[in-house]
């Protein structure tokens, strides 16, 4: 697996565990039809957006092990999430090491590049 740069892929996140196989990478598979191939830092703003879009990732669902996002933490999102967020002006920054590198057909790296971590 490799990310955005041809680099091997780096986990995004351990705690909690993400990826849409919940072994902390954003990697490709074909059962993702989501595509949770982002690497996504999250703020209050992008997990407000998501909650208002149908995505609740604030309130914990104990029952399957999910403990809710807080700001700051890490998380696999899906591709198109991403992308509509971008377009309405949210700005969530993105772990380019972490980011499988299937992004780059939607999103090009010089657009990823102004959203990367520091």
């Amino acid at each position: 697996m490799l990310n955005v740069f041809g680099m091997p892929l780096r986990p995004c996140a351990t705690d909690p565990l993400t990826g849409f196989k919940r072994n902390g990478c954003c990697e490709e598979c074909e059962e993702d039809f989501g595509e949770h191939t982002i690497c996504v830092k999250m703020d209050e703003e992008f997990l407000l957006f998501l909650r208002q879009n149908g995505n609740d990732l604030i309130t914990p669902q104990l029952h399957i092990g999910f403990p809710g996002l807080l700001p700051g933490d890490h998380w696999c999102v899906c591709l198109t999430s991403w992308i509509e967020a971008e377009t309405a002006g949210v700005k969530p920054e993105i772990d380019l090491n972490a980011t499988h590198q299937s992004v780059l057909n939607l999103v090009p790296l010089s657009t990823l590049e102004i959203y990367a971590l520091v």
